[in-house]
């Protein structure tokens, strides 16, 4: 090893001055629980509530559910906010479906078939064939004029 080397790895771990003594390794501060602190302080201000005696929730996505088992719901009404916090599995809707129809009571289930509905519609769509309401510019036209055209009518 070279000095300048040796003089350089030296000074990087120097607390002080010239003169000073070394710490026998760099430590890193962590700060994961000032995250959760800001995260509290900040729903606190919107009045968050914690919200007792929910054993799960589903959150519907696309063609996944989120399933949550256990969480800590919290919700704020009048902020339109709901907080869903614990652990949680991402799993497909056609492997939940069993078990969610049991629990769901009738007005949910009309609510249920619309999204089986809309998903089956999804699926029978080409794909080419999702642009067709938009129409296809005229060469030599632009919207400026077509606008204009429209306004003078």
């Amino acid at each position: 090893m070279n000095r300048e080397k040796l003089m350089k790895m030296a000074s990087a771990v120097r607390t002080g001055g010239k003169g000073t003594v070394r710490r026998k390794k760099k430590t890193v501060h962590k700060t994961t629980t000032t995250d959760d602190k800001r995260l509290q302080n900040t729903l606190k201000r919107l009045g968050v509530n914690i919200i007792p005696g929910i054993e799960e929730v589903n959150i519907f996505k696309d063609d996944s559910v989120i399933h949550f088992t256990n969480p800590k719901v919290q919700a704020s009404i009048g902020a339109n906010t709901w907080v869903v916090s614990g652990t949680s599995q991402t799993k497909r809707l056609q492997d939940l479906l069993p078990g969610i129809i049991n629990q769901l009571g009738p007005d949910n289930l009309a609510n249920l078939k619309k999204i089986a509905e809309q998903y089956q519609r999804r699926e029978t769509i080409p794909e080419g064939d999702e642009d067709d309401e938009v129409p296809e510019l005229v060469e030599g036209e632009t919207f400026e004029e077509a606008a204009k055209e429209d306004e003078k009518k």
